[in-house]
């Protein structure tokens, strides 16, 4: 029996949402840091300083807090990082360039023009 192409392109869809998914409660499947040992007893973080303390990056040995391979995504996030600061730099910034040449067509505002020059 053979399906139309309605039938095909829903059931693509479905396998690709259901990728989608899957990858993306890949994160929620990793190991949390333990906190407790078996006997009770307390386990201090990789840095018991918080983020406002000026010290806290001399003081914390980052590599402990984090292993190289702690999200399954990780290596994918590194190799898809370039393309999405090309996508930035090749579609975002000159959509907002021109529309702030043509601010009333564009609904482009103060807000728009102050966050567009905080860019880097």
């Amino acid at each position: 029996m053979m399906l139309g192409i309605c039938e095909v392109n829903m059931k693509i869809h479905a396998v690709l949402l259901g990728i989608l998914l899957v990858g993306g409660l890949a994160g929620c499947s990793t190991a949390k840091q333990q906190t407790v040992d078996a006997d009770g007893d307390y386990i201090a973080p990789a840095s018991i300083y918080t983020v406002m303390d000026s010290t806290s990056l001399v003081y914390t040995d980052v590599a402990a807090g984090a292993a190289l391979n702690d999200h399954p995504l990780r290596w994918v996030a590194f190799v898809s990082h370039p393309v999405g600061q090309g996508l930035d730099y090749g579609i975002n910034r000159p959509l907002y360039t021109l529309s702030s040449k043509m601010p009333y067509l564009f609904g482009y505002t103060s807000e728009d023009s102050m966050l567009d020059s905080q860019r880097r």
